[in-house]
């Protein structure tokens, strides 16, 4: 693996698990063993070195985004098994990651948002219009006020004001808000397969 990975990588397992802003090159460097003269020989400030991690993260969340789409036998089971990774993804991550990223890294920041607004927003449309061609989604939702409800959802599982990270855990609210949201598009065959892949058992 050659250095500026390596770098990459170790920073972002640093800023995943401690948050960004308590991370230092310093950090990073002793973490990998090298000298920081050789992190700027890579990274000239931290600001540049946030925004490759941040890049090169959603390049893969984009992979393996599309994978699960491709695997997927209908739109249900695609939002289940995406609701399945997003909990895996963010159990891992410390709280305060997202709200330094947002609040100290403005480049970083306005990669992940564009990601959002173009990438996963069109993900959310083609989820919704599967759906809804295949029966398993209500025939009359507004896909386009519907998919962006969904993108300012996804700020909202952030935002400590709403969900203070000292008594809400993430896993917590990714399970209760993806499950509200999916609940309300489907149809009752929609329905009944949720419950198939839940294995949960419901009265008529």
């Amino acid at each position: 693996m050659e250095i500026k990975d390596r770098i990459l990588q170790s920073a972002l397992l640093l800023f995943t698990r401690n948050g960004i802003k308590s991370v230092s090159m310093d950090d990073i460097a002793s973490d990998l063993g090298i000298s920081k003269k050789t992190l700027y020989k890579w990274f000239d400030k931290k600001d540049d070195l946030v925004s490759g991690v941040i890049g090169g993260h959603l390049c893969r969340v984009q992979g393996e985004c599309e994978g699960i789409a491709n695997v997927a036998d209908n739109a249900v089971d695609e939002m289940v098994r995406m609701m399945e990774w997003a909990e895996r993804q963010f159990s891992q991550v410390n709280p305060n990651t997202v709200h330094d990223l947002r609040k100290y890294y403005p480049a970083a920041w306005q990669l992940f948002h564009d990601h959002k607004s173009r990438y996963i927003l069109t993900q959310i449309q083609d989820n919704l219009h599967r759906g809804m061609a295949e029966g398993l989604y209500r025939a009359n939702l507004d896909v386009e006020v519907l998919a962006r409800l969904r993108l300012a959802q996804i700020d909202t599982l952030f935002d400590p004001d709403i969900f203070p990270h000292t008594h809400f855990g993430q896993s917590r609210v990714q399970l209760a808000c993806n499950e509200h949201f999916l609940l309300g598009l489907v149809t009752l065959k929609g329905h009944k397969l949720i419950n198939e892949y839940r294995h949960v058992t419901e009265e008529e």
